[in-house]
């Protein structure tokens, strides 16, 4: 039976790569964030058996890439981990009934209408981590000049600890760099085109709080384009859901988050191939986006999106465990596309 599974989950990767819109390869470093940050209100502190420092942080990109190969037993470790979240998220996802979810905040919505159908803590304020990015990401597609040349500053590489390490006086396009942020979503790209756009991170900022405010995530605020811990940083699984939604429709951004994988070309010619952050997109066909999230006082988060037969969802998930995380979005994303009760 796991043979078959592994078959057929291979077989939907294949066949969603080949469904997706944009084509171009890219290549990317990892995502992730300072697990030593002070918290927003309301944002519980997740204990994990065991330590991280700033500078070995491991983010939800890192989980796909390592600079530091692992052990064979961790990775053998890591294949049965994942054969089991499979099997997990199979047991769950049982017709007509809303699935049971560990995580802390949690939305469904329909993105035809913003219908909402199904919710749990969805105004709670929470550590957005990463799925952040999807703001930037879509602030920086709504600019257009995609093709215009970026020179990296200094500055940009100011963004510990997961990055693609692009360097100072090298030039990219604003799109090759859009697809490393959102497939892998590395803390110096985010820097980067914020600085080209804004003209500074901090200005930059205050483009994030306008355009969420215009969009009606009233209840976030932001001062980097990243998602690196910051008290004064926070969200709610409502508001990342009226954001998703508008970046959804945004034909640039679709043909990004889709992707599994892409090839990046640095600037001296050196080309690195590396998988989206969203295991949901290799696991699940139906699964065609958007953006993941982590930090040790976010924990876990997803932003994911599905279609099925012209309906079109997408849930986020906040505060959830690492397996946790991808039953509880993949569970959710089949009963809302399968199950006809769901609205």
């Amino acid at each position: 039976m796991k043979r078959w599974s592994r078959f057929f989950f291979t077989g939907c990767a294949t066949a969603l790569a080949l469904l997706c819109i944009a084509a171009e390869p890219t290549s990317i470093s990892p995502d992730e964030e300072n697990p030593n940050a002070v918290r927003p209100t309301g944002v519980p502190h997740r204990s994990h058996s065991r330590s991280k420092s700033a500078a070995t942080a491991k983010s939800d990109s890192d989980e796909s890439s390592s600079a530091t190969p692992r052990p064979r037993r961790a990775r053998r470790s890591s294949a049965k981990s994942r054969e089991s979240d499979e099997e997990s998220f199979s047991a769950q996802t049982v017709p007509g009934s809303i699935p049971k979810t560990a995580a802390s905040s949690v939305i469904v919505i329909n993105v035809s209408n913003g219908q909402v159908l199904y919710e749990k803590n969805a105004d709670q304020i929470r550590a957005p981590a990463s799925t952040t990015k999807l703001l930037t990401g879509l602030i920086v597609a709504e600019s257009g000049n995609l093709e215009r040349p970026v020179t990296v500053a200094q500055v940009d590489t100011f963004a510990e600890p997961v990055k693609l390490n692009i360097k100072p006086g090298e030039i990219y396009s604003r799109i090759d760099l859009l697809r490393a942020l959102l497939v892998k979503s590395p803390n110096d790209v985010a820097r980067c085109l914020a600085r080209d756009n804004g003209g500074s991170v901090e200005a930059f900022a205050e483009r994030m709080n306008q355009r969420a405010l215009a969009l009606g995530a009233t209840h976030s605020h932001w001062v980097n384009p990243n998602g690196l811990p910051d008290a004064r940083q926070y969200s709610t699984a409502r508001d990342l859901s009226t954001i998703a939604r508008v970046a959804y429709a945004n034909p640039t951004i679709r043909s990004i988050v889709c992707l599994p994988q892409l090839m990046f070309r640095y600037a001296n010619g050196r080309t690195r191939e590396l998988e989206n952050t969203n295991k949901l997109l290799k696991r699940l066909p139906y699964c065609n986006g958007m953006k993941t999230g982590y930090t040790e006082a976010a924990g876990k988060c997803l932003i994911a999106s599905g279609t099925n037969g012209g309906k079109n969802v997408i849930v986020v998930v906040l505060g959830d465990s690492h397996s946790g995380v991808w039953r509880d979005a993949g569970a959710l994303l089949a009963w809302a596309l399968f199950n006809p009760s769901a609205g």
